[in-house]
């Protein structure tokens, strides 16, 4: 794509109140999209921003042309960093392919096949957990519990670690950065106490974070024992600093998405029973009572449909952005050097152009589909595609699977559900569902 176009892309005309696009993100980007087309471009907070709905567009930014485009001084480096450091997620360039190809080992599909035990006993452990509930009948707060089950599996599986105990409040302190870093605070603010609070639980959970962290770091120094861990092979690779902010960035994005995926997953299914009807099915005659192994996994394919179609409508990471290094042109539109680019996984994974009832759930979509490069992005796409996502895929459909065999969770009456876009993409008021035995 060479530059030679000369037109801004449509638009909003003027600048983008920063309080509206933040009070409904994902109705912005979707009206941007509908109303302007494939390339739109508007002005927000000082910013020139571009956004690309169309698949190719994507792989160009994100893959094709991926060297003039940097998550530097973007508006997710400017969320995490602070939190993160030079993690993988944040570190750029040279750092990156360095850091990418030490972590990379620890999370090719056969490596993460062999988590299939951890997996189904930390699920077990949740069950017996649930067991109580079941028997009276009391709401769960679904989301907490599959957070801190996310947690447990990632942190044994890939750092041999059980953080036990610490893993609720590891899950809490990722609720209050997450209420605090991916909202916007508009000048004046209106409500300055609010702003103080969350401020404050974002600056306790920072706290806590990073001591569990270094307490992780610290207990695997002090054993002589090595287990053939990534964290084993970090230890001897890093130092204490970069090594800190490669361990916390691992524990962030490998457990936070995974649970995510997985709470969409369980409300959709209640919300449509012939679909939970079908997993249980599945898991009935593939598994009977026994629990399932990674060997399971091909014989299981409804339950992987049904977290890929969720994926698909509530994609945990629902937009990427990037800043341009240098001059581009997307369809005859001139992107400047420093220009923001960015893309919606959750205006592509609804666009009716290549998606069939794009707002229904659908799982069987993915039987077999071909589909366009770049269309589906749950863990983003091109050179940075999320290092993890054979083990969250693997993860979700075991997970998925050992609870369809011993429970129904069904909804809360009453309760609202509602996607809020933070730096993940969340239910705003969590997800309280009914444990019932089958």
């Amino acid at each position: 794509m060479t530059t030679t176009g000369t037109r801004f892309p449509p638009g909003p005309s003027g600048p983008v109140d920063m309080g509206d696009m933040r009070s409904d993100p994902l109705g912005f980007v979707t009206g941007l999209a509908r109303r302007y087309g494939d390339v739109t471009g508007h002005h927000a907070n000082g910013e020139t921003v571009f956004m690309a709905h169309r698949p190719d567009l994507a792989r160009h930014i994100l893959k094709d042309n991926v060297g003039n485009y940097t998550k530097e001084n973007t508006p997710d480096d400017h969320m995490l960093r602070p939190l993160l450091g030079n993690g993988l997620l944040t570190s750029t360039g040279a750092e990156w392919s360095r850091q990418r190809r030490l972590c990379a080992p620890a999370f090719r599909r056969s490596e993460v096949a062999s988590f299939d035990e951890i997996i189904t006993d930390e699920t077990a452990a949740l069950l017996a957990r649930w067991r109580g509930p079941a028997e009276t009948g009391a709401p769960q707060p679904i989301d907490h519990h599959l957070t801190s089950l996310t947690l447990s599996i990632l942190t044994r599986a890939v750092l041999d670690v059980d953080l036990g105990a610490a893993g609720d409040g590891f899950g809490r302190a990722v609720d209050d950065v997450n209420r605090f870093i991916g909202h916007y605070v508009p000048d004046p603010d209106p409500d300055p106490a609010d702003t103080v609070r969350r401020r404050q639980g974002y600056v306790r959970a920072r706290a806590l974070l990073d001591m569990i962290t270094r307490t992780v770091i610290a207990s695997r120094r002090a054993s002589p024992q090595t287990t053939g861990t990534l964290l084993d092979t970090m230890l001897g690779s890093l130092t204490d600093t970069d090594l800190r902010d490669q361990v916390l960035t691992l524990i962030m994005a490998g457990h936070e998405t995974t649970a995510k995926s997985l709470t969409w997953t369980l409300y959709l299914l209640d919300r449509h029973p012939e679909e939970a009807e079908r997993i249980r099915d599945e898991v009935d005659r593939v598994l009977g009572t026994r629990r399932p192994t990674a060997e399971d996994l091909l014989d299981l394919p409804l339950c992987r449909r049904a977290v890929q179609e969720a994926m698909r409508l509530y994609p945990p990471v629902w937009l990427i952005s990037r800043r341009a290094t240098g001059p581009d042109e997307l369809d005859g539109h001139p992107v400047p050097p420093g220009t923001l680019v960015c893309v919606s996984q959750w205006v592509l994974h609804r666009d009716p152009r290549y998606w069939d009832r794009p707002d229904a759930y659908v799982p069987d979509r993915f039987d077999g589909a071909d589909l366009p490069s770049h269309l589906y992005l749950p863990f983003g796409g091109g050179e940075r595609i999320c290092i993890g996502q054979h083990l969250a895929l693997i993860e979700a459909t075991l997970v998925l699977a050992m609870l369809s065999q011993s429970v129904r969770l069904t909804l809360e009456p009453g309760f609202p559900v509602e996607p809020e876009a933070l730096v993940t993409l969340r239910p705003k008021h969590g997800m309280r569902m009914i444990v019932s035995p089958r």
